[in-house]
């Protein structure tokens, strides 16, 4: 496990609590999947306007991360995690609270396994970071 690797996931949560913007930490690619709570989204485009949505309809997050495991492996990495996560929806004003389990897969876009070119992304665009999402899956087993 690199700290860059799961300085990257902790990055992420830090951004969902503060309400930056997330679609940075994700891999400019068509291949690109994100599933959440209720979601499944195809592609960098697709994920990139979810997160947008999200970003602008909810406040107040709280992440908490509970069993965060990342297992570096070169240029790809794979994170797991037990998350309490909870959010006010602006629309409803209605306060949310879920019990999730998270993976993901990240790949590494330094010049050692190319650079963001490969990725797809100039420098703005990847915000610097070094780790981007290829997929993550966020799901629960409480009844929506």
């Amino acid at each position: 496990m690199t700290a860059r690797a799961e300085e990257t996931v902790r990055d992420y949560y830090d951004a969902l609590r503060e309400g930056d913007p997330l679609e940075p930490y994700f891999l400019a690619d068509d291949s690109t999947v994100k599933f959440g709570i209720g979601e499944a989204l195809f592609g960098y485009d697709e994920v990139a306007e979810a997160l947008r949505e999200q970003t602008e309809t909810t406040d107040d997050w709280a992440v908490e991360s509970h069993r965060l495991v990342v297992d570096d492996r070169g240029p790809v990495a794979t994170v797991a995690d037990e998350v309490t996560m909870a959010w006010t929806d602006l629309e409803s004003d209605e306060r949310r609270e879920f019990e999730t389990r998270w993976s993901a897969t990240l790949l590494l876009t330094d010049a050692e396994f190319g650079d963001a070119d490969r990725a797809g992304l100039d420098d703005s665009a990847s915000a610097g970071n070094d780790w981007l999402f290829a997929s993550m899956h966020v799901s629960t087993a409480d009844e929506l």
